[in-house]
């Protein structure tokens, strides 16, 4: 068993690939393994992942038909041995240093999940969010109740299943919604329900890039307003449904999906939308 399992769903993601394998290749930290699942790329990508196969036994690749990100993750968990889970998305990339700061914060503070802050990468330039501050007043070590709460507040970057190391226990019986298209917010809530402890790091040494073909932005970009909407009032639905079977902190959280409904009302144009909103509003109050 290795220490450390690197999950990679890879779709179309050539033009950037290359600089992700060699990221997670120069790790200092060297216990891991890298499962790549390959969702039914039409580019070289299947390719690029076969040379790092080639020539270093601890990257390992499987190939499916496209069926999505969500997918390709459940995938990836299946081949995993690692004694903790992190993910690495194709078109981002770590400093050398990622895994051995959180495998060192994970042993000194013997946390379920370590969460680490991030750089965004957008347009040649990268961007830092103050995570001292942000995490610094919780003594890094995050309530679980703040840490979901990030699925409306996004204002720690808690709710992302990339950039932290989590027990590979917390995965048991766990699965990725495969009709979710925002699979973060849609599950990683299920792993915080489960742990005892969450660790936080500042040190921010994953870099997320932002373009125009990432998967994220052309979601926003080609679904409708309605369906985003949709999507997201099914995932904060489900996460009530989760927080009433776990009977933890169940109006917090409603109050959370009240305003933010409130809030959506209040700004659409859209006569659908609102209709949806209204009827959900009210469908809520009755629980």
């Amino acid at each position: 068993m290795v220490e450390v399992s690197i999950g990679m769903p890879i779709h179309n993601a050539n033009k950037y690939l290359r600089n992700c394998l060699d990221s997670i290749q120069r790790q200092s930290f060297r216990d891991f393994e890298v499962i790549m699942v390959d969702d039914g790329s039409t580019d070289n990508s299947f390719e690029i992942c076969q040379e790092y196969v080639a020539k270093d036994s601890r990257f390992k690749l499987i190939h499916q038909d496209n069926s999505g990100v969500s997918k390709a993750r459940n995938t990836c968990l299946a081949y995993m041995s690692g004694e903790f889970i992190t993910w690495i998305d194709s078109d981002d990339w770590v400093d050398e240093d990622y895994l051995e700061l959180l495998v060192n914060t994970q042993e000194n503070t013997h946390a379920d999940i370590v969460h680490m802050g991030f750089k965004s990468y957008r347009d040649n330039n990268i961007y830092v969010a103050d995570f001292k501050t942000l995490y610094g007043q919780y003594d890094y070590n995050m309530p679980k109740k703040v840490a979901i709460s990030d699925i409306f507040l996004r204002k720690y970057g808690t709710i992302t299943v990339w950039g932290d190391l989590t027990n590979s226990r917390l995965y048991k019986g766990f699965k990725f919604s495969e009709d979710n298209t925002f699979e973060d917010a849609g599950n990683k809530f299920k792993l915080y329900l489960q742990a005892n402890k969450i660790a936080l790091s500042d040190q921010a040494r994953y870099i997320y890039r932002i373009h125009n073909e990432s998967l994220t932005q052309n979601i926003m970009r080609d679904t409708e307003e309605l369906q985003r909407i949709m999507l997201t009032v099914n995932n904060y639905e489900k996460l009530l449904y989760y927080l009433t079977l776990a009977d933890f902190e169940f109006d917090y959280f409603k109050s959370l999906y009240i305003d933010w409904l409130d809030n959506e009302i209040d700004r659409s144009n859209n006569e659908k939308i609102r209709n949806y909103l209204v009827r959900h509003r009210q469908l809520i109050n009755l629980r």
